[in-house]
């Protein structure tokens, strides 16, 4: 089954449709004078933490594009290709919304061939997927068309996807920035569905991944306080991966990532050895962290980390420490064996080539999320900055205990 076709997508540009973009208020931290002013203050295009598999997402909204007139789409290419120069040296993946795009917002033929072509190896090579969400026929149609433009490799990557609870097995929907429209069309276009109240996941006896850190330290058989795919993980990487390059920035294979966490969640003994990949290790790590009920770093210091950018310079070292003895003892045992880790990773950074700066930018998201809210590109940018900073000053600000 496929979203129906209608106003929100219109090629041939025929009929008369009543439109208006999806307005938002623009990001807090968005000055007027900044050259991409106009593009970002529509949040056309989005950052939402990571993927499933440990891969970065760039989100983009058609239903936020202005009619074509009000919209300078080679700023809008420039802006896409700055927001993805931050995260192209990872794998990362691209979540298209596809709903809201009609016959006056849609940008042109050439201006799409123009965009392709000017996304170069750089940004090829590392996109990982491609998600089309809600796609019509006549979007598929096009890329029919669009076919002996686009390479044989990259269109394998594009995968679509009818509705938001499919796109749960890729990403955790509740932690991106899903405009409201779309998410209107998707509870219509889900309404059979959804008449039938979901049916609670049962936690597994020897369940690891989205269990609470508590919890973990009592089912463990030596209440250890690090968790098992944690520990196991990291001793891998530091036998075989401070000086590989990428670690923590490339993904795994996302069937082996199923068939691990499987293992560890049915009690089922996981040896990295047999796979031979310390991304997988590396994978797993992050993934562990990201499942977490309530993030590393506790919903209650989220506020704090997005506006600290308001402390003096000279008091952010000693903030950050405070912050960090005001977490539980279970979360600042797994953040200082964690912080120990990555520093070892960044000591080899002319090797890895993973500074504390890459480091924060792959285990921001994984670290802080809203408890209500989905994480915005707005506070991405806070949130990397605090972690470089713990990142880089870690046996100042979190000693081990």
């Amino acid at each position: 089954m496929e979203a129906r076709e209608g106003i929100h997508f219109n090629f041939s540009g025929q009929g008369k449709e009543e439109y208006s973009p999806e307005i938002v208020d623009p990001p807090s931290d968005l000055k007027w004078d900044d050259p991409y002013y106009d593009i970002a203050r529509r949040q056309i295009v989005e950052v939402a933490g990571d993927d499933n598999f440990g891969r970065k997402v760039i989100v983009f909204s058609a239903c936020r594009m202005p009619p074509s007139y009000q919209l300078d789409h080679s700023l809008l290419l420039k802006y896409l290709k700055h927001t993805l120069d931050k995260y192209v040296e990872s794998d990362y993946s691209v979540v298209y919304f596809h709903y809201g795009l009609n016959s006056q917002n849609k940008p042109s033929f050439a201006w799409l061939v123009e965009a392709y072509k000017e996304f170069d190896r750089k940004y090829k090579k590392n996109i990982k997927a491609l998600y089309i969400v809600h796609p019509t026929r006549l979007i598929k149609a096009f890329l029919v068309v669009f076919k002996p433009i686009i390479s044989m490799k990259f269109g394998r990557k594009i995968l679509y996807v009818n509705h938001l609870g499919e796109l749960e097995q890729y990403l955790k929907c509740e932690r991106m920035v899903i405009p409201t429209c779309v998410k209107r069309f998707d509870e219509q276009f889900q309404s059979v569905q959804k008449s039938m109240p979901p049916v609670p996941a049962k936690k597994l006896p020897n369940q690891q991944f989205g269990i609470s850190l508590p919890e973990l330290r009592e089912k463990d058989p030596d209440h250890k306080v690090i968790p098992l795919v944690m520990e196991q993980a990291a001793i891998y990487i530091k036998r075989n991966g401070l000086n590989k390059e990428g670690i923590f920035r490339r993904s795994a294979n996302m069937y082996v990532v199923k068939e691990v966490l499987q293992k560890y969640n049915n009690g089922v003994p996981v040896d990295y050895n047999a796979y031979n990949d310390v991304h997988l290790a590396a994978v797993m790590l992050k993934t562990f962290l990201r499942e977490l009920p309530e993030p590393l770093l506790t919903y209650s210091l989220y506020n704090q980390v997005i506006s600290f950018g308001q402390v003096a310079e000279s008091k952010q070292i000693e903030t950050i420490a405070e912050m960090i003895r005001s977490l539980p003892q279970d979360n600042y045992a797994v953040l200082h064996y964690l912080v120990v880790l990555l520093g070892l990773i960044a000591d080899n950074s002319d090797l890895n080539k993973m500074t504390a700066s890459n480091l924060a930018l792959v285990f921001g998201p994984a670290l802080l999320w809203a408890k209500d809210a989905a994480i915005s590109l707005s506070a991405i940018n806070p949130i990397n900055h605090f972690t470089q900073l713990l990142f880089e000053n870690y046996t100042e600000i979190i000693p081990a205990k």
